[in-house]
């Protein structure tokens, strides 16, 4: 019996930036012919072109709502409790909002039929939390089982997609509600080292929401049929992306090394995952790669030795919404599920990294649907406001 993603909704807050206007507005804040220099060359070869935030801080005359200057127009950094207090405020409405648009999409679904919840997020906290407000906010059973995994960082949604899969597989008429939510841009910081305004350049704002089940995909719809998973750790890279929370938001530790680790053991951990399967790298029809940067897409590019191409639809979602942390690789597969159909079953090979160096990996097989699938446009949770 094998599990399915039947469909992957994806969801937008209302602002959006700009790279090179959000390169500007950091050279203003962080001001020095260095600092510039390096904020420069970082945002300009980030590879993306556009993030959204739930924040309109940022924007020619907005009132902010946490990020006020003093008179002097630096930035006076809020407490974490101010950025978490407003992390619960946004959430609440957006993991709901995500969860109404999978049920109202997914073909033969209805919120009855949920039977696990499962949250992902590592940018904020509360209690009763978010997979409490899916339960009540879409009218689900009270049944519902429900589980969050928090602070695992951008490969969790792998955890919760094995999580769904196993819930599925040890009871079929399961039928799992996957959510993801992070809010990146309320933990921006305002200091000149390196892997401050590296993360800056990157992370974004955005969620996702995943029905999994063990039921007979429509033929109607695309899907993707779940195979196996496997994790792996490159130890050495332990201390180059770690974060603990701060006083003044989640503090960060993104070296530049980070590629160059993910590069070296890419191809040994992936060959593994092949072989389990009875599979080669040419065997693979699509990647679904967790877009953390461009240098990060390079490397992998370069030490799979895949042809041009193959990791455009990371590339696209990193260029037009950056780094969402573990809500990035959804938008991935979602943009493979609504594309150009197919005619035949074809194997997905998808991937993430996050602290640790962890290295999570999913094969999947893409289903052919009868029909080509309705083309989406990006959701956004309200009116778009771009600078």
């Amino acid at each position: 019996m094998k599990s399915h993603i039947h469909h992957i909704e994806t969801l937008l807050p209302k602002f959006s930036y700009r790279q090179d206007y959000s390169s500007d507005r950091m050279v203003g804040w962080l001001p020095g012919k260095r600092n510039r220099r390096i904020i420069k060359g970082i945002y300009g070869h980030s590879g993306i072109d556009t993030r959204y935030s739930v924040l309109p801080d940022f924007g020619p005359g907005a009132e902010p709502v946490l990020f006020r200057e003093d008179e002097n127009g630096r930035i006076i950094e809020p407490s974490t409790q101010a950025r978490n207090r407003y992390y619960q405020q946004c959430s609440r409405e957006m993991v709901v909002e995500a969860g109404r648009k999978a049920l109202a999409n997914a073909e033969g679904f209805a919120a009855g039929d949920i039977t696990h919840v499962v949250t992902v997020s590592c940018t904020g906290f509360y209690n009763p939390g978010p997979d409490f407000d899916l339960v009540r906010g879409l009218g689900l059973p009270e049944s519902t089982e429900r589980y969050n995994l928090g602070f695992m960082g951008c490969y969790a949604a792998f955890p919760a997609l094995r999580m769904a899969d196993q819930f599925c597989q040890a009871r079929p008429d399961a039928v799992v509600l996957v959510v993801c939510l992070e809010l990146c841009s309320l933990h921006l910081q305002f200091r000149e080292e390196p892997d401050s305004l590296l993360a800056n350049s990157l992370f974004a704002d955005g969620a996702a929401a995943v029905i999994v089940s063990a039921r007979e995909p429509s033929p109607d719809r695309p899907s993707l049929a779940i195979q196996s998973f496997s994790s792996a750790l490159a130890t050495e890279g332990a201390g180059d992306m770690a974060w603990e929370i701060g006083d003044h938001g989640f503090d960060i530790r993104l070296s530049s090394y980070v590629p160059d680790i993910i590069e070296a053991n890419i191809k040994a951990i992936v060959a593994g995952v092949l072989q389990s399967s009875q599979l080669g790298l040419a065997d693979i029809g699509t990647w679904a790669v967790h877009p953390g940067g461009r240098a990060i897409l390079d490397k992998i590019e370069k030490g799979l030795k895949l042809d041009a191409g193959k990791l455009n639809d990371s590339r696209e979602v990193l260029r037009n919404y950056g780094n969402m942390s573990a809500v990035t690789v959804l938008f991935v597969l979602n943009r493979i599920l609504n594309r150009t159909p197919i005619d035949e079953p074809q194997p997905v090979c998808a991937m993430a990294f996050g602290p640790g160096l962890t290295i999570e990996t999913a094969l999947l097989e893409l289903q052919a649907a009868r029909h080509p699938p309705l083309k989406q446009e990006r959701t956004h949770y309200a009116e778009e406001f771009a600078v």
